[in-house]
């Protein structure tokens, strides 16, 4: 029981004091190594974070915790370093919902929509060129404008991702 607590605790104090990312890392790192874990298995425990999908933070927490006190131990790792974001967001989910009706938030909202619509479109520009060299070509411009009409005609999203992802396979090489 002195290991579940002290893993909580460990992971709470390491999720109040980051943001997640390199900052827990080395949060983690400090906490962990010579405590729980090597300086070998923290290593490979980073990498192994690095390469599976999802959060590096969570899968380090399930991994010390799994590590120090088997399947108990992940448990409690996990749910003390997901328990400050999700109170976090259910506070600010609260306020928002006590202010939503306000007429400034809806200005607020109204003036963010045409900035996150020219940060999209900036964004989208520079993967296109990156993607395509910065040459333009008749066929990327042919593949965008058929993804264009399918996504106006309402096909879901990820089938004209898919489909012009297959295409692209083919026709660029």
């Amino acid at each position: 029981m002195e290991k579940l607590l002290t893993l909580f605790w460990v992971f709470l104090k390491i999720n109040l004091l980051s943001t997640s990312g390199a900052a827990s890392t080395g949060l983690l790192y400090n906490e962990a190594v010579g405590h729980f874990l090597t300086e070998n298995q923290f290593v490979q425990a980073v990498g192994l974070a690095t390469l599976l999908p999802g959060s590096d933070a969570l899968q380090l927490a399930m991994f010390v915790g799994y590590t120090v006190a088997g399947v108990a131990g992940g448990l409690v790792s996990l749910f003390a370093a997901i328990l400050p974001p999700t109170i976090l967001m259910f506070a600010l989910v609260s306020v928002l919902h006590r202010i939503q009706r306000e007429a400034w938030v809806s200005r607020f909202v109204e003036g963010l929509t045409p900035a996150v619509a020219v940060l999209i479109l900036t964004v989208s520009w520079k993967v296109l060129k990156s993607g395509t060299g910065g040459d333009f070509d008749w066929i990327v411009i042919g593949l965008g404008g058929a993804s264009l009409i399918a996504l106006l005609l309402e096909v879901p999203a990820p089938i004209v991702i898919l489909v012009a992802g297959l295409i692209g396979t083919f026709l660029f090489k």
